[in-house]
């Protein structure tokens, strides 16, 4: 039965990231998040200390958002969308691939408006008289 325990560990939750991450910001402090990925007995605790009087309520935090936090049957909550074939598939999230996407267009962009800059520099006529011009 130990093998069977080592592939659920790495397989990941059928909990969704963002719905954790999304409980966490604002009801954190009482555990919310603890609760949703079904450690009742931590989220009991984190509602009687107000979070561990914020610390744990960061910990959680940031081990969310990192996709480190893990549920009440030790998987990782990693994916955002559970439900999404594509992440489970691919390894990578559509939302990822599509801002990859976006950040692409706005390099390609910057680059053309660096070229433009770099142009019109370059060329004197474009520029105009030096402040002090020169007397006729």
């Amino acid at each position: 039965m130990g093998w069977y325990r080592r592939i659920m560990a790495n397989a990941p939750s059928d909990k969704s990231r963002a719905v954790a991450l999304a409980l966490c910001i604002p009801l954190g402090v009482f555990g919310a998040h603890r609760f949703y990925v079904g450690k009742i007995g931590t989220g009991l605790l984190q509602l009687c200390t107000l979070g561990g009087f914020g610390l744990w309520y960061l910990y959680d935090l940031i081990t969310i958002a990192s996709g480190e936090f893990r549920d009440s049957n030790d998987r990782r909550v990693r994916l955002w969308d559970p439900e999404d074939s594509n992440a489970l598939t691919h390894g990578v999230p559509q939302e990822l691939m599509d801002e990859i996407e976006s950040l692409r267009q706005e390099v390609g962009e910057l680059a053309e408006r660096l070229d433009f800059t770099e142009r019109l520099l370059a060329d004197p006529a474009r520029r105009g008289a030096p402040p002090g011009g020169s007397a006729a």
